[in-house]
Order: C-alpha cells, then sequence, then structure tokens
C-alpha cells in the first residue's frame, strides 16, 4: 500500500464465538496503527516509511486473539509500503525589493522553499512571467537589473509579481511559487542569514565550529560595509572569522584544550554578529556557545611515550654502564691469577746477635806501628734469612672472592635488567596499551629493578654518562620490541 493511504480492516477468528474474542497487537505496532477489541484495525501509514532509495519497505505485525478462557492465537502479517513523493512546498517568501541602477540578486530561502522528501531541488523559470532583463539561477538566485521604464512602471504599479517552478529530483514533481517584486522606499536595514541556523552550540574542547553567513540588503549589496561579531568571550579571535565574498563570511573556530581552565566542566558565553550598511542600519544575530572542558589524548599520549622511552633509556644507560664494569671486572680477575702465579717476597731477618766489638790490626811491632792500625767490626751470634711466599690479591689489598662476587652480581644484574626491558618493551610498546591503568604500575616496578643494592660495592660511578647517544636505533638493538613513535607523531611531540 501507498504511503498517506489508509487500510482499515477487520479482523476475523474462527472456530469459536466471535463474542467471546479479544484481539490485540503483539509485535510491531507503529505509531498510528489502531486495533480495537473486536478486531478493527486502521491505520495510515507516514510518508517517512519509504523513501527515493528505498521505494518498498516491509513493516512485519504479528496479530493476536485471545478468548475468555486465556486460549491466544497469533497471526503474522506483512505490510508492504511504498513510497509515495511528496512535491515541494513553497512558504510565505519575503518580497524582492530592488533599485534602480543596481544589479538586484534575491536568493531563495532554503527554509521556505523546501521538500519533505529531502530531494534535490530545480528552480525553472515561467518565461512568459519573468520580466525582460531577469534571469533566475536553477539554484534559486534572481538577478534584475531594471531599466528606467521598468523601474517607473513598478514604481506606479506599487508591486508585481513573478512566477516560477520548483521541480524535485527525479520525481520531476512541480509546484508553482509566486515572488512578489517591489520598489524600495526607504533605506531597510540588511538582513543576515546563518547555516546552520541553531541559536545555542554546544561543542568539546578541541572540536570545530562552522558557521556560514549570507547577507543581504534590500537596497542592494553594495550597501553593505561592515560584517563582524563581539564575543563575551576574550579567548575567540578576530581572525576566526574569514571572507570569501562581500556576501559571504565563514566562522571557523576551534577552541584548544586550555580555553576551560580548570576546575570548572563547562564555560558559556554568547557572541552577536552583525552588519552594518551605508546609512547605518544594523542586523544581529546572537549565537550562544557552550563549550565543555575534554581530555588531551593526544598530550596524554605523548606524555606515556615520554615516560616509556625514558625508562628504556634508562636500561639502556644501565646496561652500558653495567657491561663497562664487567670489562674491568674481568681484567682486575685476570691481573690478580697472573699475580698470584709469578710474584713472590723476601723477607729477610736477623737472628740473635750477641755484640759487636772493634778489633785492632798492625802489620809490624813497632813504634810507627800505632800510625797503621786498622779497626775491624766483628759480628758475634748468629744471622738467619727467611723466604716466604704471599697471595699476590692480598698485597694488592682485594681477595679473589670478593672479584668473583661482584662480577657474578654484575652478570646477574645484567640479565634480569635484560629480560625487564624486553618485557616491557614488548608490553608498552602500542600507545593503547600505555592508556591502561596498570602502566604506572608496572612503570614503578620496572624503575624499581634498576636500583642496586651493591652500588657501594662496586664502585659505580654517579655521575656516569654513556660515550653513546641513546638513539631509537640503539634502543631497538637492545631491546628489540621496543617501538618508536611513527615520524607525524614524533614531529607533533617537539611541537610546544
Amino acid at each position: 500500500m501507498p504511503e498517506g493511504h489508509t487500510i482499515d480492516v477487520t479482523l476475523k477468528v474462527t472456530g469459536t464465538r466471535s463474542d467471546s474474542i479479544t484481539y490485540f497487537i503483539e509485535q510491531g505496532q507503529m505509531e498510528g496503527m489502531a486495533l480495537d477489541s473486536t478486531g478493527h484495525f486502521r491505520w495510515t501509514p507516514g510518508f517517512d516509511i519509504a523513501d527515493r532509495i528505498t521505494t518498498v519497505k516491509t513493516i512485519p505485525v504479528i496479530f493476536g486473539a485471545r478468548t475468555r478462557q486465556g486460549e491466544t492465537t497469533t497471526q503474522s502479517v506483512d505490510f508492504r509500503v511504498q513510497h509515495v513523493n511528496r512535491p515541494p512546498v513553497i512558504g510565505d517568501l519575503r518580497p524582492f525589493y530592488v533599485r534602480y541602477k543596481t544589479q538586484n540578486i534575491y536568493k531563495m530561502d532554503g527554509n521556505v522553499v523546501r521538500d519533505e522528501d529531502n530531494d534535490p531541488l530545480v528552480f525553472i523559470p515561467i518565461t512568459d512571467q519573468m520580466p525582460e532583463g531577469s534571469r533566475l539561477s536553477a539554484q534559486g538566485e534572481l538577478t534584475w537589473q531594471l531599466s528606467l521604464n521598468q523601474f517607473n512602471l513598478l514604481k506606479n504599479n506599487k508591486s508585481q509579481y513573478i512566477e516560477f517552478w520548483v521541480e524535485d529530483q527525479p520525481a520531476k514533481s512541480r509546484t508553482k511559487g509566486r515572488l512578489k517584486v517591489e520598489v524600495t522606499q526607504m533605506d531597510l536595514p540588511p538582513e543576515i542569514a546563518v547555516v546552520p541556523e541553531d541559536p545555542r552550540i554546544r561543542i568539546k574542547e578541541n572540536a570545530t565550529v562552522n558557521l556560514k553567513f549570507y547577507l543581504s540588503d534590500p537596497n542592494g549589496d553594495d550597501d553593505l560595509t561592515t560584517f563582524d561579531f563581539l564575543s563575551e568571550s576574550q579567548d575567540v579571535p578576530k581572525s576566526s572569522l574569514r571572507k570569501n565574498a562581500p556576501t559571504n563570511y565563514e566562522f571557523i573556530w576551534k577552541p584548544g584544550y586550555d580555553f576551560v581552565k580548570d576546575p570548572y566542566d563547562s564555560l558559556a558565553f554568547q557572541i552577536v554578529f552583525f552588519t552594518l550598511d551605508k546609512a547605518q542600519n544594523r542586523a544581529e544575530r546572537r549565537v550562544n556557545f557552550t563549550v565543555y572542558n575534554a581530555v588531551n589524548e593526544g598530550e596524554k599520549d605523548r606524555y606515556y611515550y615520554i615516560q616509556y622511552r625514558q625508562a628504556m633509556v634508562n636500561a639502556w644507560n644501565l646496561l652500558e654502564q653495567l657491561g663497562e664494569k664487567e670489562e674491568e671486572l674481568k681484567r682486575s680477575y685476570r691481573k690478580a691469577k697472573k699475580g698470584k702465579r709469578n710474584r713472590s717476597v723476601a723477607n729477610a731477618s736477623l737472628g740473635a746477635v750477641t755484640g759487636v766489638t772493634p778489633a785492632i790490626t798492625s802489620a809490624k811491632s813497632s813504634p810507627s806501628a800505632q800510625q797503621n792500625q786498622r779497626l775491624i767490626s766483628a759480628i758475634g751470634g748468629t744471622a738467619v734469612m727467611t723466604m716466604g711466599t704471599l697471595e699476590a690479591t692480598e698485597v694488592i689489598g682485594k681477595s679473589m672472592k670478593d672479584l668473583l662476587d661482584r662480577f657474578n652480581y654484575v652478570m646477574s644484574k645484567k640479565s634480569e635488567l635484560q629480560n625487564k626491558g624486553d618485557v616491557f618493551a614488548r608490553e608498552f610498546a602500542l600507545k593503547a596499551t600505555r592508556r591502561n591503568p596498570d602502566f604506572i604500575k608496572k612503570l614503578d616496578d620496572f624503575r624499581s629493578s634498576m636500583s642496586l643494592s651493591g652500588l657501594v660495592a662496586l664502585e659505580l660511578d654517579a655521575g656516569w654518562e654513556s660515550k653513546k647517544e641513546a638513539t631509537d636505533k640503539a634502543l631497538k638493538r637492545t631491546f628489540k620490541d621496543f617501538t618508536p613513535l611513527e615520524e607525524n607523531e614524533a614531529a607533533s611531540l617537539n611541537r610546544p
């Protein structure tokens, strides 16, 4: 059945008395459907059920009947609703005010001339109704520059009507329109049309507002001088209003994430858009804005990535430092082993010494012999020398056991840190996983694993700096599952 046509039927049940039956709709009831207890069904399908694309739509309805004893039965019925095209609708058009020596332009108002089926519309002029020199475009723009005779005739007759067709597509249904034309007797104020025509706009931070303004003046569009706005919020820049043509403007504005200051969750304000003509006649449109606080997901992702990468850099630096310490301990261990084999120390000491006395000798027993006397020191008693071999590592002040303990600790810590670094890099490689609340907890756990209980014993330098740079390539070489930012994300990360 077609849209807009009424179906009127009466349901019947066989096998029992009709006066003991109650009818009802069990499933599929739509707006406008009416079924009374006697089985009388009436429905007029609306024009919004089918459309020009889906021309036929099936509506399944399940009817039910119940006896007084509680017995029930049901029957499914499919209603096939066919689309019915409706012709365009033309409301009350505002008059077309014209001036002499001016290219007068009139644009059909889309809110007045419309199609209820949302079909595309085409304006078609009626040739014998169009004044000489006038032109009506398919988009509904009427232009007319009056001659002197036309202006005087229109001025004497006060008014004139221009008729035209409005045709929808592709059904080609037509509706005749009638536009009143008058000569401007006074300097009328300009007019402002805004699309979308909504006086209240609600958006979140970082969302874009796009309003289109169309200006017109009954005395001619060249009579317009100014179009601007006044905002209650000083954070709305004047550059948001862009001029596309003398009668066409766009307001494009995107509030940043810092527009609504904490702790507020929204901010409401009004903007007044106004235009002036040469006679300072004013027209204005007021638009109320409400901006809601929003979370900067991009900034949040960048913050989490910085935390993620910094943790990997710290782990990489610690692995580099432990690697250097490992080489140092290897050298010390090799040196200690070599010293134990080859190094010995001789230790000599005097035993029991009974005395030291001088002895006098001479070559001859003569008076001159006293001049040739020699003094010789003599040592009495015994002298004992002992040789012993000492551990070389004890000579340098450290034991080999201490070297091995520190070496094993370094190796164990490197292996543990490598494993935990690989797991952390893989688990939080994607920004979606870093948004998980567990990220901060596991980040703290990973940082805790980088603390060394043996820092003093290892003699690690707190001010140590790697000779290599912790680039993304270096990090990925150490932790193969580390995922750096994409180029476009990295560029935005560097922006202030």
